[in-house]
């Protein structure tokens, strides 16, 4: 018979694969392969984990764990065929809830199979220590709050991302909103549940209170996303995924497996610092996010001024002598699914006017980080090619052309006046090249509500319209030249 103590060598071996297959997700270039890492680790992870508990226990439910595989797998590669990478961040947002609601039911199932034998300990049978008892039930608590916490928040952030609530064929869209009562409400369902954790640790035997927990909790996570809106949403996706990993590391604390310990603390800490990150491309708290609204909460202001539209034949006489062409895409690209055109002016630059191509990448463009990679990818831009915003600012002086598909907030030089919802928010120097021309329905403000005085500057040429429609026009002014 196999030592179970060796099977932890499979443990380590997943928690390694972990931490190589993070490191390389750090580069679009070699996140292919950090996923397949990930692949492997939680493969070892499973494979570990079920021969362990046949040694141990003699597992009987092989039928179970099986269904539960193909299942899962289904409902996995399912949604990876159907899904468009323009609707990446809902499916990241989704998986963002299934995490927390493993964690979240992997608690419950724990909670309810410790009321009912009380005091003793699952594992041997015996009478467990006090002190471990109140620790596993803190835990347990912990676990059900952030599990629960992040599955209803990671479900409505879905919702918002995809526009609204399908009902009998009509949207109904998810509101954003901040009503001033709305906060008091957070901190008291957070205080709420926080006090039940207690009062289960000093009677577990007390359902109610699990329930309790659960309900408060998945409350809790609908009031935290409520109010936030799209701005907002890179830093909310990357929160949830932070939130899905902390409850994981609760769960693999409360059933003893320290490779999901490993796992959830690694999720967590990376998403935390991802959020961050996001918070400082924003200029924005982390509580600002969560408890203030932004711009599209508040009031927007009221456009005065007027610009005369370009069209696609005066750009492209333009393009003719540009010698370096900077591609700024923001979520208009996104939602008129513009890559590939986007792309294809790029390789006209090149191979028409020996034009020098390179994309200038925001961090909090779109609607998840890294976005706008993601959709360039698919177009097969080269990773080499995607420049990150500190790098690429000091190259926008000596841009010949500056085009922009769909951006607003990330390229308004009003963030740099110190004053308005935009005020410090690191921003692309777009207004700093030659020329400049912006792809775009209308003047309309962003979504902090600020008038963008890029729009009507001289160098500057509008082409209004749909993202996908304009760049296709230009496109073919480009070929007729």
């Amino acid at each position: 018979m196999i030592d179970p103590g060796i099977l932890d060598l499979g443990y380590l071996l997943s928690a390694g694969l972990f931490i190589f297959g993070l490191k390389m997700l750090g580069h679009p270039r070699t996140a292919p392969r950090g996923n397949q890492y990930g692949m492997m680790g939680m493969a070892t992870a499973i494979i570990t984990t079920v021969v362990k508990l046949e040694i141990e226990t003699g597992l009987l439910g092989w039928k179970y764990i099986l269904g539960g595989v193909l299942l899962g797998s289904l409902i996995g590669y399912v949604l990876a065929v159907r899904v468009e990478m323009t609707g990446m961040p809902e499916l990241v947002a989704l998986f963002n809830g299934f995490g927390g609601a493993a964690s979240a039911l992997v608690a419950l199932s724990e909670a309810l199979e410790r009321i009912g034998i009380g005091a003793v300990d699952p594992a041997n049978g015996i009478p467990a220590d006090p002190l471990t008892l109140w620790v596993i039930w803190i835990a347990i608590g912990l676990s059900a709050l952030v599990g629960w916490m992040t599955l209803t928040g990671s479900i409505l952030a879905m919702l918002k991302l995809r526009g609204g609530i399908s009902i009998f064929g009509k949207w109904i869209r998810t509101p954003t909103w901040g009503p001033p009562w709305l906060n008091p409400i957070k901190v008291a369902c957070g205080l709420s549940v926080f006090t039940l954790i207690y009062l289960s640790a000093v009677n577990p035997e007390n359902t109610d209170y699990v329930w309790y927990i659960v309900g408060l909790s998945s409350l809790l996570g609908i009031m935290l996303v409520l109010p936030i809106g799209g701005a907002d949403m890179p830093v909310v996706v990357s929160l949830l995924n932070s939130l899905s990993g902390i409850a994981a590391a609760f769960t693999g604390f409360i059933i003893g497996n320290s490779v999901l310990i490993i796992a959830g603390s690694l999720v967590g800490a990376s998403g935390l610092v991802l959020t961050f990150i996001m918070c400082k491309a924003m200029n924005r708290r982390l509580v600002d996010v969560l408890f203030k609204t932004f711009g599209g909460g508040g009031e927007k202001e009221s456009l005065t001024r007027t610009k005369v539209g370009s069209d696609a034949y005066e750009v492209a006489m333009l393009a003719d002598g540009a010698q370096s062409v900077i591609i700024v895409p923001g979520y208009g690209m996104a939602v008129s699914q513009s890559q590939h055109q986007v792309k294809e002016f790029g390789d006209l630059m090149e191979e028409l006017f020996d034009t020098e191509v390179k994309y200038a990448i925001h961090p909090v463009a779109g609607r998840m980080p890294g976005h706008m990679n993601v959709l360039l990818a698919e177009a097969n831009v080269p990773y080499d090619k995607l420049i990150e915003m500190d790098e690429i600012n000091p190259e926008f002086p000596d841009c010949d052309l500056c085009l922009i598909i769909g951006a607003n907030d990330t390229i308004n030089p009003a963030a740099r006046s110190g004053e308005g919802p935009l005020a410090g928010m690191p921003i692309m120097d777009c207004d700093k090249a030659r020329v400049v021309v912006i792809i775009k329905r209308g003047l309309s403000v962003g979504y902090a509500g600020v008038d963008n005085d890029l729009f009507y500057e001289d160098k500057t040429m509008m082409l209004f319209g749909d993202g996908k429609e304009m760049m296709t026009k230009l496109n073919a002014a480009i070929k007729e030249l």
